[in-house]
This record gives structure tokens, sequence and C-alpha cells, in this order.
């Protein structure tokens, strides 16, 4: 049994589960989806796009979706872009794609949805009646056919039964696969109108609602391993300068300390919003500097692309200090993967090969041209993966630093990282003066651990856990840093002539799942094999055994699963 598996940041109701049910414990992997705003802004010359409501593009992202097999999807606030009741049922009815295929659609309301000028309540009546699931998880196909996602539904109501179905969270997964999701709706209802220092009013806010959000992340009671937490609002944007804490992020300093405590003390890795058209990634600490969480701001699905603000503007108060910028895309059109797999949550953004569309008007690739107005055939690739395991570590890793820092160990197992630089020099857009450079971006590299499963086949020869390494790779790249990885393994489980005979060292996985040497996922280098320990200068595509200490190294770069073990039946 792996006691490490869940450490500090574990929910006791997982660690039962390892205790009491081993069978619980492998439940089989899912996968959620993740979109952003859906906002049609410009003509529609193909007749596509109805309603301010981006269909052309919203299809081929429903297809990626059905192709990889998620469970369900949630779409991070504004729907259309003027909000009115027409253009909101185009919405559901672009969503009808997913819900045939058995795949759950989850929703809730922004700022265009709760716009005054509209006259409907602020979209809030209306949006209950379209999204009926958020109180129950209950679709029904076009052939009537009714089938059920997540359970364990909540909503605010000791707070208001306005926010009913508005502000709500559910459950979904099995076993240490198993996660608790929350969304936050702070957005004006018929009963309550806040006025703001932005030009965005609220409802019922953080504050109002923080005891709710408090219960349903409580990892003492809420029996599910993983928690995800959503708002259409970031906790600090990269264009608009309101955040979901009612006015601007200097502002009510007191409810972001509590929330974004609640956040880190119940391990709430990733906070997910939109509102800001752009694929960006970062470290948001509290102002009382005591929490931090990852901040997700999804990129668009929308004729509407923004990009970051001026970092002098006097609207972000020196707020922006406590964001740190890892990763930032914009003026392309993408989605997200998540896979939940026992301790471990994977990430997968995918996005436009083109990128570079124009905004509004523009779109896609300026005004007067033909194709104007009309959505290209998108070629979607992945950009990036990134990960964290229940289990690990997170290192915060500036570019010039040395990733020796990354070292995890669990259950008599040792991994670390015995030399490589970040040596990327990649900034975001942010420009700290006009027309001055960007912040340069932070690699957040991340550790975890698998036990391995006695009963698969191709885990016969491992000598040791399964460690996992991520955070290395940048956007838009196919390989990291040049790094040496070393590991401990078992003596006991070596036979002498495999190490001998240069068939056992550092293996990883291929495409097809087998366990290879770790060298030959490598780009470039050449395989070559030491009987000793690492030394400074070998080359990419080294790899030895330093049979004093038991330990396996190789110069990669690459990342993924690694272990210990034969490179076949030697």
């Amino acid at each position: 049994m792996n006691s490490c598996w869940f450490r500090k940041t574990g929910a006791s109701f997982a660690l039962s589960l390892l205790l009491h049910s081993p069978a619980a414990l492998w439940a089989e992997p899912w996968k959620f989806g993740v979109m952003g705003d859906t906002q049609w802004t410009c003509a529609d010359p193909s007749g596509q796009n109805p309603r301010t409501v981006p269909v052309s593009i919203i299809e081929q992202v429903n297809r990626q979706f059905i192709d990889a097999g998620v469970k369900f999807v949630i779409q991070v606030g504004d729907l259309s872009d003027d909000g009115k009741e027409v253009s909101e049922d185009e919405r559901v009815a672009a969503a009808r794609p997913l819900i045939d295929a058995g795949i759950g659609f989850f929703a809730f309301r922004g700022n265009h949805e709760a716009q005054v000028k509209n006259d409907n309540g602020y979209g809030a009546p209306g949006f209950k009646i379209r999204y009926p699931q958020t109180r129950d998880g209950g679709f029904v196909t076009k052939n009537g056919k009714r089938y059920r996602i997540g359970s364990n539904f909540s909503s605010p109501l000791k707070v208001s039964r306005e926010l009913d179905g508005l502000s709500y969270s559910f459950d979904c997964g099995d076993g240490n696969e198993r996660a608790s999701f929350v969304i936050i709706d702070n957005w004006p209802v018929p009963g309550r109108v806040v006025a703001n220092s932005t030009h965005y009013p609220s409802g019922y806010t953080i504050a109002d609602q923080q005891p709710w959000i408090s219960s349903r992340l409580d990892r003492r009671k809420r029996r599910a391993s993983h928690a995800f937490v959503f708002s259409h609002q970031p906790l600090i944007a990269e264009g608009h300068q309101d955040t979901l804490f009612s006015g601007y992020a200097n502002e009510h300093s007191d409810w972001q300390n509590a929330f974004m405590a609640t956040l880190q003390q119940n391990g709430v890795r990733y906070f997910i919003s939109g509102h800001d058209h752009i694929h960006q990634r970062s470290i948001i600490k509290s102002p009382d500097g005591k929490s931090q969480v990852e901040q997700l701001i999804a990129q668009s699905v929308s004729t509407k692309f923004y990009k970051p603000g001026f970092l002098g503007n006097d609207k972000w108060f020196g707020q922006k200090s406590r964001e740190l910028s890892i990763s930032q895309e914009h003026e392309a059109v993408g989605y997200y993967i998540y896979t939940i797999d026992g301790p471990t949550v994977t990430v997968d953004y995918w996005a436009d090969d083109h990128g570079h569309w124009q905004s509004d008007a523009n779109y896609p690739q300026g005004a007067g041209r033909p194709d104007t107005g009309l959505t290209p055939q998108f070629h979607f690739v992945r950009k990036e993966r990134w990960s964290y395991s229940l289990n690990g570590r997170q290192f915060l890793v500036p570019q010039g630093a040395s990733y020796a820092v990354v070292s995890d160990r669990c259950n008599g197992n040792e991994a670390r990282i015995l030399d490589g630089v970040n040596a990327s020099d990649s900034r975001d857009d942010s420009l700290d003066t006009a027309g001055g450079k960007g912040r340069p971006l932070t690699k957040v590299v991340n550790t975890g651990w698998l036990a391995v499963k006695p009963s698969k086949h191709d885990n016969r020869n491992l000598t040791s856990a399964v460690f996992l390494l991520s955070g290395l790779v940048e956007l838009g790249s196919n390989h990291s840093d040049r790094y040496v990885l070393s590991m401990s393994y078992d003596p006991a489980k070596v036979r002498p002539r495999a190490i001998a005979g240069g068939g056992f060292g550092l293996v990883t996985k291929d495409a097809a799942g087998r366990w290879i040497n770790a060298v030959d996922a490598n780009t470039g280098g050449s395989d070559t094999f030491i009987a000793g320990p690492w030394k400074p200068g070998y080359a990419l595509g080294t790899h030895g055994i330093d049979r004093k200490r038991h330990r396996a190294w190789a110069v990669l770069n690459h990342e993924g699963a690694f272990a210990v073990g034969s490179f076949s039946d030697n």
C-alpha cells in the first residue's frame, strides 16, 4: 500500500478507500472539458451563427469533446454576446450535439447574460429554465433518452433561493477519481443588485456565499479527492480589471484572503474562469500573501480576442504583483480536457494551429476580405499539458534557475533532478512599460507517484514506484530543456546480468503504453550507456546505473511517467 498517496493534501475519505476498498482505488480515469466564452460579434454572411452565438465555432469544439470521450463540459459564462432570451435559446441548441452524445453540458452566467439593458431579470429566470441540470444533473436527448451526470447537487439556498441553480456544486467520478465542482455566480438577480466601483454590478457576493463555498470544499466532508472552482470573472484578470470580488483587485482584501485560504486549505489546485478571451495560466497570491492558487483563464471560443492589458495602468492598483505568469496565448480558438487518474489531474490545452485571428468586424483575418465574417476550418493541436498529483510536490523554477531543486520521495522510492537549467526566455505580452517587455514566464514543475499494479503484465520488470514529472515543457514546444533525472531502485529485484548488459535503467512509456528506455523518448541525442554514476558534461541520451547508491539516471529532454526497470525481458 502506497502510504504517501495523498500526503497532507488528501481527503480522509480517499485515505479510507485506500485502507478498506482496494478495488475502488483503481477506478477508471475519466475526462471533462472546459470551454471559454462563446460570443459572435461580427456580421454573419454564412448565416450559421444566429443571435450572436458562434455556432460555427462551437460545433467544431463540440466535435473535439465528443471524439475525446469527455463525461461533461463546463462553459465559463458569456454564452452569447447580447444576452437576450432568444440568443440564450440558441446557445442551448448549440449544446445539443453534446447532450445527444451522452455528454453533460453545464454552464453559468457571465456579464453578458446579466445585462440590465435586456430587462429580463439579469438573465437569471431564463437561465434556470434552460439549465435544470444545474440542480440535478439530468439530461434528455432529442430521442427522449434520459440520463444523469453527477450527484450531490447543492446551491447556497440559505443565502437566497434566487441562487438555486445559479451558484451550484456537484460531484462526479468514483473512488480516487471522484471530484467536486463548485461554480460561483455573483451576478445580479431580480432581488439583489449591488453597485460596484467597476461598471459591473453584483448580486450575492463572495462574502455572502463564502460559508456555502467553504462547506462544499471541506475535504474532511466532501468525500472527493479532487476539487475545482469556477467563476466567470478571474481573481486577477489580464485585460479586464474587475474581479470576482465585486470591484477592482485592491478591493475587499478580507474576502479575497478568506476565499483563497479556503481553496488552499482544502487542496484546490485549479481555479478556472473566463471573461478575458485569452489562454492565461498564473499563480495568484492572496493579498495577505498566505494563500495561493493556480488560475486558468480560458481561451476564446468567440470572434472576440483580447490582448493582456498594460501593467502600468493605474486601475491595477499595484495588484498585478500578486500574479506570477506561467503561460499565455492570445488570438486563438481553444479548449481544455482535464483527465482525472487516481491522485493525478492532467490538463491538455488544445488550440487551432493558425492563431493570430482578428476580432469583431475584422474576424477572422481582416475587414474587406472575401472571408471576412466566415469561420475557418480549425485544425486543433495540443499546445500545452500540465498536471498535479495529490501525493507530489510543486516547484516554481524561474528563468535561469536550476531544476536541481526538484526532488521527491515516497515509500522508500526517491527521485531527483541532478542537473539542468530553465533556459527559456519566453515572456508574455503584459507589457511592463509602454512598448516594453512582458513578464518572463516561470515553470511550475509538479511531481507525483503511482504504485505499481502487480497484476499488470507490462509492469513485471519494474523495480520502483512510478514517478510523475510535469511542467518542464513550455507552451508550443514538444520537448523540455536538457536535464538529468535520477531514481532509486530495489537491488533485490534486479538481475545482475540486466545491469551488466545495459538493458536496465530509467524507463518511460511510449505511445502504446510499453515501458521503454527513457532516453528513447528524447528529441535528439544519442543512446549511450554508462556503468557508473552521472558526471557533469554527459550529453543528451546518456544513461547509466550507479550500483553503489542503487540509482538509475538519464540525460533527458522530455517529461512524463518514469520508473526503474528492464527495457526488455533481459
